[in-house]
């Protein structure tokens, strides 16, 4: 097939709005548990309903998408966002965010089980890793920039700034005087409407899955939730999840707390920073798996990771300004290793393995919970210890795994395994380069 420019982009496009709406909870977090009066649990409701949505969602959403194709099901997706950010935007209180971001969730898993085969088709199968890097840039911008974007509006309406411009003007109309930060729903809101004006006036090309891409019948996923090994991979990906936004959705509400720092501008400057260092990460990661084990490297960017998050929790303010960029750095790498030391584990239904692996992206919604209950009860300092564990079974992880087929290194004289699984592992390159989910 013809490679489609406008499809890549609107695909690039996607990735951007994907990014930019899913890990913003982090720094909004401190105003909501303030407008709200929130205990520690209740805050961490908030990336609960989000995340529990990708969990749910996940196995169902692939099915979805193998009988209604990618234009029905991304212009389901997007409705059930733009659902979510309106409701919220007009009722803005507790129990409809929860609702507002469990719909929010729910839209963005969907789009992000479409877009992979998408892209395969639309940009051409042998530019497809290249692609994926150029995607995983595009979602690491939009991570990074969406706190600052926050921050602009909130600072802006609350008066902060000198000049304030029309988006300013316009939020200024609709956002609640007493909560600026709900500015940020509006304007996901026209986000959303415009994404779904768009993939209704687009035409895209029919997608043939591959077999690795194919999602299997429920007795699939049971007889692999039978294995041992599903189970411990399984749990890998709710571990790194769990890890990365347990970090993300508190690292504003710990700077406030313990060194007195505002969420409007330092908090949501680290939280930017977190993101845009997973980036780079992630760059640097593409070319260390060239010349190392992906087993080392993950072991080796875990045990960095849990030094830092010494430092980080326990140092002075310089050492948390530093330390969770740095973590978002280390944790660049784990999400694509762990997905593909996975399906390098196995011979046959990767399809269906995949969908099980992405149900663990459930782990960001039950550490960050259990982190906000274990600051009700004993502080989030210590809550945040919770990540050691995670992070500790990362470790294990590294060391136990015992994949099939090996990532090619530079080093390594070629030899063309013409085995089964090497070929899916060709297939699937793309989840070494890109750690979105």
């Amino acid at each position: 097939m013809k490679r489609n420019y406008y499809l890549i982009f609107l695909i690039f496009l996607i990735f951007f709005a994907i990014s930019f709406l899913t890990n913003i909870l982090g720094s909004i977090n401190p105003n909501v548990t303030d407008s709200f009066k929130l205990t520690g649990t209740m805050t961490g409701m908030l990336p609960f309903s989000f995340f529990i949505a990708y969990g749910l969602m996940s196995i169902p959403g692939g099915m979805l998408i193998q009988k209604y194709r990618e234009k029905r099901s991304l212009t389901l997706a997007w409705i059930l966002s733009f659902s979510g950010a309106v409701l919220f935007s007009i009722f803005p209180v507790y129990p409809v965010f929860l609702f507002s971001l469990f719909l929010i969730g729910s839209g963005m898993a969907i789009m992000q089980v479409a877009i992979y085969p998408l892209l395969r088709v639309s940009g051409g199968e042998e530019h497809f890793a290249f692609n994926s890097v150029i995607a995983q840039l595009v979602f690491g911008a939009a991570s990074f920039l969406s706190p600052f974007v926050y921050s602009y509006l909130v600072l802006g309406l609350g008066g902060q700034q000198s000049e304030s411009g029309f988006l300013i003007s316009l939020m200024a109309t609709f956002t609640p005087p007493e909560l600026p930060w709900v500015s940020i729903y509006l304007l996901f809101t026209l986000i959303s409407l415009a994404m779904l004006a768009v993939i209704l006036l687009t035409r895209f090309p029919k997608v043939k899955l591959k077999e690795e891409e194919i999602v299997g019948a429920w007795a699939t996923h049971v007889e692999l939730f039978k294995q041992k090994k599903v189970i411990l991979f399984f749990l890998g990906i709710f571990c790194y999840v769990g890890t990365e936004q347990g970090i993300a959705n508190w690292i504003s509400e710990f700077l406030r707390t313990y060194h007195g720092l505002t969420p409007e501008i330092e908090g949501a400057k680290t939280v930017g920073l977190f993101w845009g260092m997973m980036t780079v990460g992630c760059l640097l990661g593409l070319g260390l798996l060239k010349v190392l084990d992906s087993k080392i490297v993950l072991r080796i960017f875990t045990i960095a990771a849990l030094v830092i998050l010494t430092f980080t929790l326990f140092g002075k303010v310089k050492f948390a300004l530093f330390g969770f960029p740095a973590l978002g750095f280390c944790l660049s790498v784990m999400y694509a290793v762990i997905f593909s030391l996975a399906l390098n584990s196995v011979t046959k239904s990767h399809g269906s393995f995949s969908g099980i692996l992405c149900t663990g992206i459930a782990g960001g919604a039950l550490v960050s919970l259990l982190i906000g209950k274990l600051k009700d009860m004993i502080g989030l300092q210590a809550g945040m210890t919770v990540i050691y564990l995670t992070l500790a079974y990362i470790l294990i992880l590294s060391i136990w795994a015992k994949p099939i087929v090996k990532n090619k290194l530079i080093s390594r004289k070629s030899h063309h395994n013409k085995s089964s699984p090497a070929r899916y592992f060709k297939n699937l390159q793309f989840f070494i380069i890109t750690g979105n989910h």
